[in-house]
């Protein structure tokens, strides 16, 4: 409710913000994206996939930078194309640019401004996502835990953050309920994308008894595939990088909210919101990966029984518990264990 109560409120005061950006979607919408990390890495490389299919459809002529970093270079490359090319609008990954972004956001508010973020939007013009894929992880840990034969599952991720730390949470209270004696062993890089660091953090996983693997960042799927183990992908479908491995995984769609966003600022309605829910399986933006051919080798027993689960969570009948914390037992570089 309060989700639509706010949209009715942009329908009704939005063509006082940004009125004068886009009339209506006579011609496409000039959008750039800007990328701290390459567009390998599975996080920017969904938001660049669903801008790249707009651009296919011919709603928005679309450019974008990648690999900016975080030294700084964020805020210059911003300020460049907002007053070069002043872009309809500008998407692209903050968190670790997040001071660069609401600068640069508040002094071009004729531009709409949409960024993953962990906190809030800004107005007049700065709408905030995330991936909220928690429940096609919890999902994934269903699988994960009833196809475990070592009773041990390796997790690698980024770095120990909400945003991440949900993900993983989610994924180990699945395999708890389909194995509540499984272990999950559970490490974070510190990066965003090291698949080097990635996969020796897999490796010491495997030694230690792990015959599945849950590949929040990329690199541990290499791993599985060269040692003949199962795989969970993340972010997109990867069932390519190794058919014989990655059984499903969680898939982030940004298409909702990407077309929600188009759709606003044609209409001259745009103004900050928290697009939340556009990444949750409700509204399409979270899904589980294709089975491919592991659809014909699972027991159908447990297919049905995933399946069974993730209807009730897109019907609303069961909720995915959301938690942030840093998980039990998790070990970072330089830290023995986090958490527990």
């Amino acid at each position: 409710m309060k989700l639509r109560a706010t949209f009715l409120l942009v329908l009704l005061f939005g063509s006082l913000v940004l009125g004068s950006a886009v009339s209506a979607q006579d011609e496409p919408l000039t959008v750039f994206a800007a990328y701290a990390t390459p567009i390998e890495e599975p996080w920017d490389g969904v938001i660049h996939a669903a801008l790249q299919a707009a651009a296919d459809e011919g709603r928005i002529v679309y450019t974008y930078q990648d690999e900016i970093g975080y030294s700084g270079d964020m805020e210059i490359v911003l300020r460049e194309v907002a007053e070069d090319e002043a872009p309809a609008i500008i998407f692209g990954d903050a968190f670790g640019n997040e001071e660069a972004v609401r600068r640069v956001a508040r002094d071009y508010p004729e531009i709409a401004f949409v960024f993953g973020s962990g906190l809030g939007p800004a107005q007049p013009n700065l709408s905030v996502f995330d991936n909220w894929i928690h429940e096609p992880a919890y999902l994934s840990g269903m699988y994960a835990g009833a196809l475990t034969e070592s009773g041990v599952v390796g997790v690698v991720g980024g770095y120990p953050v909400p945003e991440v730390n949900r993900i993983v949470n989610a994924f180990v209270q699945g395999v708890a309920e389909s194995n509540p004696e499984a272990t999950v062993l559970v490490t974070f890089i510190n990066s965003w994308f090291d698949p080097a660091a990635a996969q020796e953090a897999a490796l010491a996983q495997v030694d230690a008894g792990a015959d599945i693997l849950f590949a929040e960042r990329f690199g541990p799927i290499d791993v599985a595939a060269e040692k003949g183990l199962l795989a969970f992908g993340n972010m997109s479908d990867q069932n390519a990088l190794a058919p014989e491995s990655v059984v499903t995984g969680p898939v982030w769609d940004m298409g909702p909210t990407v077309n929600f966003v188009i759709d606003q600022v044609a209409a001259g309605s745009y103004t900050g919101l928290d697009l939340k829910d556009f990444s949750m399986m409700a509204y399409g933006g979270a899904s589980l990966a294709d089975l491919h051919g592991f659809a014909d080798t699972l027991d159908p027993a447990l297919v049905e029984m995933v399946s069974a689960r993730e209807q009730e969570i897109v019907d609303g009948l069961f909720r995915v518990n959301i938690d942030e914390d840093v998980p039990a037992g998790a070990s970072v570089p330089g830290e023995t264990t986090i958490g527990g």
